[in-house]
């Protein structure tokens, strides 16, 4: 079997050089970017939670504890329950 060639190519004879020199234009101007407000916020808001989330949790050993109040049913009181109320009724201001 025999597979001819298509077309005008020819393994043997070099590319045909497009005309273009190879030089740089010296008078162009440099190239810019420039960025919207919005995408310089999501690039901070990006930003923000890698390093949120590559920190490590500081208070672990606060919230086991907590944990383990909780569960505790003798935790649960009146008293504490009051003083959760008042201090969430503070936080808001009332």
């Amino acid at each position: 079997m025999m597979i001819d060639r298509i077309g005008s190519i020819d393994p043997i004879q070099p590319g045909k050089k497009t005309g273009r020199s190879g030089q740089v234009n010296s008078g162009s101007k440099a190239d810019s970017i420039a960025l919207s407000q919005e995408a310089m916020d999501k690039a901070e808001i990006y930003r923000v939670r890698e390093l949120v989330s590559a920190a490590s949790d500081v208070r672990s050993e606060r919230i086991a504890e907590l944990r383990e109040k909780i569960n505790d049913p003798d935790y649960l009181n009146d008293a504490v329950l009051k003083a959760t109320a008042d201090k969430i009724l503070d936080a808001f201001g009332l």
